[in-house]
């Protein structure tokens, strides 16, 4: 090829370049001056944000704006390029916009426009959100990007040694549910937690979440007094562990170790005339004949082992059988000793289980409820029945709208409805059957409800809070006006500087997370927790995973930090032994400015994996940029 035809050429490839450029900055051009018309959209409202917030607001808006379009075309047409696809913009979407926009021009040599020069460079996004996380959640522990929240449980008003151990194992702030317990047990948690930060020298901020408008299934009528034990078996039914039964006097309830697999009450002394080795025999109340070998004594009780399943009622009959000597067998004397008898057990809820297929009763008045009752022939002659704790939401739900209870395990669809009692079809359950419980939560993920964001008892619960906490909870809420009456009454109580942290866990406020996050940003010290666990019953679990990066995603656009909640490390803190997902999502969870752990007999465990997990994780990721570090082959 000639050169002339050479020049020809590549003066024709620079031609295209600046078109392909110049149709590039264009659609660029616009798309900022769509966000630029958008802030001023705004300005009213802008205009009731906290000043330490008005950057953060203001990229909100920006953000909202960018995401009300698909630009996943102008996203591929700029990383085709070589240049930011947008895709890592949330907490500096505008400077962003307009970085790209000064490139092409200065690659197609054309003057910056008039708004160019009207997009300023604030403090950088990551920083003012780091400075917000810190406000709200203290500083950030010497070794880890994120902060570990641990929920508490009541025991630990009357277990400092544990409070000091979740400390040390890296505890960095602790919750306190309010839907759970009173004001005195709260009192001696937090008196302890003060004392472990005195002695470990540790920060730890404490959260108080309020119980919000909750809906919960009300009280079940006790049933029979009968107390039941059972030996662990392997796959092949042979006995692992036996049962391990607690015996005590009758009198003394509080003797009832938490190891024991039963505490049985005897009356009167007859357990003074046992001893080690001894055996107890009797007739459980389904007929079968059943031992106790007695293992040890301590103080005036027993311990016991049995190798069978076993049901016991109050006033069951004892027999206690000590070894016979050499002589007595010889003799064949009788080494049985006085009948004893079982103590008053106390009576537990009946047994409310639900198939597929029943009908159970939801009633708005405050009476106990019962399972389904049949004839001798097992015909029904009245369906299950059990109360709601906030009657008033039976004006809001119409005959076809779902309903769910305990998390999602048991779920129904409304037949028909009025004032008293809703009459419900239970269309979720296993094979084999669901038990519903007292005081587990019931969602209406389908129904429109309008409900105060604060309850009666949160209120009264607000002035504990605001005197003991450094941040508040919102639960619950579904709409502004629940974040703004908070504010009010905080204000009224000259706590307009405590922290309060957004629980988004119902299908409302997930719709209308911009708008409450915008009334949030009117509070000085603020965060946003995802609490997943009925977030995913509202919305579905298919669509948990979509949701929460959303969430995230606006917190971030919002500069707020976030707090990843719900069944991190469940099966290690219950159970002792993690699942793979569960190690997955902790480690997805490392992108939050803090993770949360309920509470669990293994909680210390769960705390040292999360805090390794996180450490690890902060070498590869921060926020939704994954970070190179070198590769260790």
């Amino acid at each position: 090829m000639k050169k002339h035809d050479m020049l020809k050429l590549k003066h024709a490839f620079a031609d295209e370049e600046t078109t392909a450029y110049s149709l590039l900055l264009g659609e660029l051009i616009e798309l900022r001056d769509n966000l630029i018309r958008t802030e001023k959209e705004f300005t009213n409202i802008l205009q009731l944000v906290n000043a330490q917030h008005q950057t953060g607001a203001t990229n909100l808006i920006h953000y909202l704006g960018l995401r009300r379009l698909d630009i996943r075309p102008l996203q591929e047409k700029l990383a085709a390029v070589g240049l930011s696809s947008l895709g890592r913009a949330e907490s500096h979407v505008l400077p962003n916009l307009q970085a790209i926009i000064t490139l092409l021009q200065h690659a197609i040599k054309m003057q910056s426009d008039s708004n160019s020069a009207r997009v300023k460079w604030p403090a950088s996004g990551f920083s003012l959100l780091q400075n917000n996380a810190k406000n709200l959640l203290g500083k950030l522990p010497a070794e880890r990007q994120a902060r570990i929240m641990v929920t508490l449980p009541a025991d630990a008003a009357d277990d400092y040694m544990l409070i000091k151990d979740m400390l040390i194992a890296g505890m960095d702030c602790a919750r306190i549910n309010c839907a759970h317990d009173d004001q005195e047990v709260w009192l001696r948690i937090i008196e302890k937690l003060r004392h472990a930060r005195r002695e470990t020298g540790r920060h730890c901020r404490i959260l108080m979440d309020l119980g919000g408008p909750k809906l919960r299934t009300g009280n079940i009528a006790l049933g029979a007094a009968v107390l039941k034990w059972r030996p662990l078996r392997n796959i092949h039914g042979q006995i692992v562990t036996p049962a391990r039964i607690w015996l005590h006097h009758e009198k003394n309830h509080r003797s009832c170790p938490a190891s024991a697999d039963a505490c049985l009450p005897i009356k009167g002394d007859w357990l003074a005339l046992a001893k080690k080795g001894d055996l107890i025999k009797f007739i459980d109340s389904r007929g079968a004949e059943r031992k106790l070998q007695l293992t040890e004594k301590v103080n005036k009780g027993f311990w016991a082992e049995c190798n069978h399943t076993a049901y016991l009622s109050s006033g069951t009959r004892l027999h206690l059988s000590k070894p016979k000597s050499k002589i007595a067998r010889k003799l064949g004397n009788n080494q049985t000793h006085d009948v004893g008898r079982v103590g008053t057990l106390p009576q537990s809820p009946a047994l409310i289980r639900l198939y597929r297929g029943d009908n159970l009763v939801l009633t708005s008045k405050p009476i106990p409820g019962s399972p389904a009752q049949y004839d001798e022939n097992g015909h029904l002659l009245r369906s299950a029945s059990i109360s709601c704790s906030m009657p008033e939401v039976f004006t809001m739900v119409k005959p076809g709208e779902r309903i769910l209870f305990d998390d999602g395990r048991i779920g129904g669809v409304i037949r028909s409805a009025d004032t008293d009692e809703l009459l419900i079809e239970i269309t979720q359950a296993r094979d084999s059957g669901e038990k519903l419980l007292s005081d587990k939560g019931i969602n209406l993920p389908d129904s429109e409800l309008d409900l105060h964001g604060l309850t009666d008892l949160d209120i009264y619960n607000l002035e504990f809070v605001v005197h003991h906490a450094d941040m508040v909870g919102l639960s619950f809420s579904h709409s502004a006006s629940d974040i703004e009456l908070l504010q009010r009454h905080l204000k009224n109580l000259n706590a307009d500087q405590l922290g309060v942290v957004l629980k988004v866990e119902t299908r409302a406020a997930f719709e209308h997370l911009p708008e409450l996050l915008l009334s949030l940003l009117r509070s000085p010290n603020v965060g946003v927790m995802v609490a997943r666990g009925d977030l995913a019953v509202e919305c579905g679990y298919e669509r948990l995973a979509e949701l929460q990066e959303e969430i995230m995603w606006l917190a971030e656009a919002a500069h707020l930090p976030l707090i990843w909640a719900t069944q991190v490390l469940e099966g290690l803190a219950k159970n002792g032994k993690p699942s793979r997902a569960e190690i997955s999502d902790a480690a997805m969870g490392a992108r939050a400015e803090c993770v949360m752990l309920n509470k669990g007999p293994h909680i210390l465990e769960a705390i040292q994996m999360l805090d390794d997990i996180l450490k690890r994780m902060q070498a590869h990721q921060s926020k939704k940029s994954a970070k190179l570090r070198r590769l260790h082959w």
